[in-house]
């Protein structure tokens, strides 16, 4: 019972807030009347328990006026059912798609906006698959949940309408046991209660370990796909390394973690389903069994006989709800607990990225990038660059360098103010424009226009103003492939991709530009090129370059050096004037 109200409080805390949303109005006005159709479905079926009666008796006495009478009756109540079903199901949907589309764009929202992702991952694989969960957990918590709950809720209805029915029918017809008759009031109810105790338990017996086994097969089905995408995105180094058969061997083993969760599924299913079959085919009899001595004891009209069995079946059902649905509640917990990890994982970087000791200081008046009091540490807490009253000033060109793996990239995502782990106060302008370009860019799969504009909404900028900036960069036989849509990262060279990302440097003009090693993959000539463009066209801006060629100190001011001091390194600043 703790794990029920656990989970039921998950439930309700992931979709309480679409119902006090924008959209609350039209959400509840649907769910409203969805339940209310089901209401109806519902009083149809008690009239038809009710019809039932009467046709079998004018069966029984062969009473043909009351037989074409109830034919009609039953044209009637079939018709209307046929038409509110289809109806409810179209309603049921609209709120699918609009429930979904919400959660979609919340999950969206707090998993892209500041960088939340980034921080994600340096939290670790508490939330594996990301895609999986926004893409298919969401549609299914949706679709699965409005299917279960209304098919409960609907159980409850039906419990509550047939019940009254069943009890006056053990009234009318007493329990019969080897001629006797036992005075047991509502006899007929307490046996579908302890019939449906006894098939829940069972079920429950059985098939618990699916939760479980269903959670771990989507984690595997998310990897399978993941690996495959990273095979696909990562084709030419594999191609290049003849890496095909570890691929494959890797891939297969992936596979085979599916296949084997999936045959542990299949057993544990397959002996689910035959109790459930099973429990399903014997409570056709079963009221048979309880009312039938009573009716051949003339105690019973044969209308009686089958009305009972129809309510029997009617609050048996009604009362075994959760073995009929079991299967869906266990894969439906699965995605309910994926849902809630991914809040989880949402709200620990959230909370990381809320760190008070990092300071981002945005002031007035000054133009400057100053580095007051800095440590910037490694996930685990361990000391990885330090620095102390250092000033970038406004139109500086800044070199960056020391040793790999001291921390130069880290430190401009500190300054980007995406990296979590660190104390520091770090002093920028209040209005400025930032952009950064690492080693390897990247590129929306998109037109090349809205790729080079990238992260400006494309339009920003006129064909004329990317064509002069794909022309500068050295890329003019790109000039004619602006409406051309591709996987840019996969088309073009690394080579082509940098002077790519330089492009959108030049036409976005940014007020500090961070080259993270961003002209990497050029020759000496060519990145001596970009660099003599880049100090021409932006002239107002502050460039801070993480380099290791000696070649590029000629296009810099200062430098900041990163120099060992015990554990960690320290940020250091010397002037590059009159050095070649």
């Amino acid at each position: 019972m703790s794990r029920f109200f656990s989970t039921t409080a998950i439930i309700w805390r992931l979709a309480k807030p679409y119902f006090y949303s924008e959209d609350r109005r039209a959400g509840r006005i649907l769910l409203a009347a969805v339940i209310a159709i089901e209401l109806s479905l519902t009083g149809i079926n008690v009239l038809i328990n009710q019809w039932q009666a009467r046709f079998y008796n004018a069966l029984e006495v062969k009473n043909w006026d009351a037989f074409v009478t109830e034919m009609m009756t039953f044209i009637l109540l079939a018709g209307t059912y046929v038409v509110l079903a289809g109806y409810q199901l179209y309603l049921q949907q609209w709120l699918q798609i609009r429930f979904r589309n919400w959660m979609t764009w919340r999950y969206l929202d707090q998993w892209l906006i500041g960088a939340t992702h980034y921080r994600m991952q340096l939290s670790g694989d508490s939330a594996d698959n990301p895609d999986q969960r926004i893409a298919d957990d969401i549609r299914l918590f949706v679709e699965r949940g409005l299917s279960i709950g209304l098919r409960v809720f609907g159980a409850g209805v039906s419990f509550s309408s047939f019940v009254v029915i069943l009890w006056t029918l053990s009234d009318n017809a007493p329990f019969r046991f080897f001629g006797y008759e036992l005075p047991i009031p509502g006899y007929l109810v307490w046996g579908a209660l302890i019939y449906a105790v006894f098939g829940t338990a069972l079920t429950h017996l059985i098939g618990g370990p699916l939760i479980g086994l269903n959670f771990q097969q989507q984690r595997f089905e998310a990897d399978f796909r993941f690996d495959l995408v990273r095979v696909r995105e990562n084709s030419e180094q594999i191609a290049l390394m003849q890496g095909e058969p570890a691929e494959d061997e890797r891939l297969r083993g992936r596979f085979g973690f599916i296949v084997s969760n999936w045959h542990d599924i299949m057993a544990r299913t397959m002996r689910i389903t035959m109790f459930t079959t099973g429990f399903r085919q014997c409570a056709t009899i079963i009221p048979f069994i309880l009312v039938g001595p009573a009716y051949f004891a003339g105690r019973l009209q044969f209308g009686g006989l089958m009305q009972a069995g129809g309510a029997f079946t009617r609050v048996q059902e009604a009362l075994s709800i959760f073995v009929d649905v079991y299967r869906e509640i266990a894969e439906w917990r699965a995605v309910v607990d994926r849902l809630d990890g991914f809040d989880t994982a949402i709200s620990q970087a959230r909370a990381v990225a809320a760190n008070p000791e990092i300071q981002i200081a945005h002031r007035t008046g000054s133009n400057a990038v100053e580095f007051e009091e800095v440590l910037v540490q490694l996930p685990n807490g361990t000391p990885l660059v330090t620095a102390a009253n250092i000033t970038v000033e406004a139109g500086d060109r800044v070199l960056v360098s020391g040793p790999s793996g001291a921390g130069k990239s880290t430190l401009f995502r500190a300054i980007a103010g995406i990296w979590p782990f660190g104390k520091w106060t770090i002093a920028v302008p209040a209005v400025s424009s930032t952009m950064v370009l690492p080693q390897r860019p990247y590129f929306p799969i998109a037109t090349l226009a809205a790729a080079v504009t990238y992260p400006a909404p494309a339009g920003s900028f006129s064909r004329d103003q990317l064509v002069v900036a794909l022309v500068a960069v050295g890329l003019p036989a790109l000039a004619e492939r602006l409406d051309e849509e591709a996987h840019w990262n996969n088309t073009l060279s690394v080579g082509e991709q940098q002077r790519l990302s330089l492009a959108r440097a030049i036409l976005q003009k940014p007020d500090y530009l961070f080259l993270d090693e961003a002209t990497s993959a050029l020759d000496e000539p060519a990145e001596a090129k970009v660099y003599g463009l880049l100090l021409e066209t932006l002239t107002g801006s502050t460039i801070v370059s993480i380099a290791h060629r000696s070649t590029l100190v000629a296009f810099h001011s200062h430098r900041l050096a990163f120099v060992r001091d015990g554990d960690h390194h320290r940020l250091v600043s010397e002037s590059l004037v009159g050095v070649a």
